[in-house]
């Protein structure tokens, strides 16, 4: 049964189970103002529904998400792709007491591997790929990627990932831990139904209740990771080099660094 159809972020609700999907696959899934507004929404609406007790996030096409919408950004709307209770895309930072399942069914790259590690389970197929390019583009990953990636990887392969801002393959992110199950191409989105199903299963308050302790194993220094992060953002943006990065990838070149 669907919920909300606005044609950019859809929710389905099953059951006690909530699927949203990000549905810009020509832009591959990449976050303007309105995915932010409307995922924002969809966050809301699980949250305020009794009957949903489990949430899973997808992309629509063969892109899970891409990121930041590069020409947003420089165009001058780098703040509409955040809001006051989400952040990035409306869910980086949001409060959530229900558990979310990434469904990646393709690259997860720059904001959109961000939203992924904001999920609480990650279920991706042999397609799916995981990376924070924000380097290649003179960018910070400042949606919770630099932080998070080293708690659910090791130190160096965070390291490598937000120096060389290459992607991993999904074999090797489930070897390290970023990802819960691997599916075929085109089942991530059943297989992370079957995992939720499995959740479902549970008492609903213990689950809520179970996901805020494990969360706050991680969480005792959050507010200064956050300001660190906005820190370094707010750095690139004064650089030369800011406008750069998004301007190549728009042109279709290679970047022309100055440092500085």
């Amino acid at each position: 049964m669907t919920e909300s159809n606005n044609s950019i972020v859809t929710l389905e609700k099953h059951g006690h189970l909530a699927v949203v999907t990000i549905n810009r696959p020509e832009a591959r899934n990449a976050i303007n103002g309105d995915v932010a507004q409307n995922l924002e929404l969809a966050i809301d609406n699980i949250e305020s529904d009794d009957e949903i007790w489990v949430g899973i996030l997808t992309g629509k096409g063969t892109v899970f998400c891409a990121g930041a919408d590069l020409k947003a950004i420089s165009s001058g709307q780098v703040a509409q792709i955040t809001t006051p209770k989400g952040g990035f895309a409306g869910f980086v930072k949001r409060d959530r007491s229900k558990p979310f399942i990434a469904a990646v069914d393709g690259p997860a790259l720059a904001g959109g591997c961000e939203i992924v590690l904001a999920c609480d389970l990650v279920v991706a197929s042999k397609a799916a790929k995981f990376g924070i390019p924000e380097v290649k583009r003179a960018l910070v990953a400042a949606a919770g990627g630099l932080f998070r990636l080293p708690q659910v990887l090791p130190r160096n392969i965070a390291m490598e990932l937000a120096l060389t801002g290459e992607p991993i393959s999904v074999e090797r992110a489930f070897h390290f831990g970023l990802v819960n199950a691997i599916s075929e191409a085109g089942d991530a989105l059943k297989v992370a139904t079957e995992l939720a199903e499995r959740i479902c299963v549970n008492a609903p308050l213990a689950v809520r209740e179970s996901r805020k302790i494990v969360l706050e194993t991680f969480a005792h220094n959050a507010e200064d990771l956050w300001k660190l992060s906005a820190v370094g953002m707010a750095n690139m943006v004064s650089t030369e080099d800011f406008m750069e990065g998004p301007m190549a990838f728009i042109e279709k070149r290679e970047p022309v660094w100055k440092g500085r």
